[in-house]
């Protein structure tokens, strides 16, 4: 199986900086894409961003020019570095992963167990 670990998360200022990793780990053939999505408790999950294997990435308007994905695929890890930040980015952040465990098998859909992002105003 594949588990997704999310860490990085917590309470901070307006205006102020987070990054969060998700490593995955298990039996991985390869990873096509990783992103992160948001949910705010009685609202649908909404992608904040995306990234491909490639490099190919994918934003949110809410958060562009604010945020930046990236991954270290050696690592199978990752990152989301959040700047300045806004009340309204609050939410649990939830990691996203397109994992193939084999190569003759098609990729299925992974999820971290989410990680609290609280910005105070």
């Amino acid at each position: 199986q594949v588990q997704l670990v999310e860490s990085g998360g917590g309470l901070v200022q307006a205006g102020g900086s987070l990054r969060l990793s998700c490593a995955a780990s298990g039996t991985i053939f390869s990873i096509n894409a990783m992103g992160w999505y948001r949910q705010v408790l009685g609202k649908q999950r909404e992608l904040v961003a995306t990234i491909t294997s490639g490099g190919s990435t994918n934003y949110a308007d809410s958060v562009k020019g604010r945020f930046t994905i990236s991954r270290d695929n050696a690592k199978n890890t990752v990152y989301l570095q959040m700047n300045s930040l806004k009340p309204e980015d609050t939410a649990v952040y939830y990691c996203n992963a397109a994992v193939k465990i084999f190569s003759l098998l098609p990729e299925n859909n992974y999820w971290g167990q989410g990680t609290q992002v609280t910005v105070s105003s």
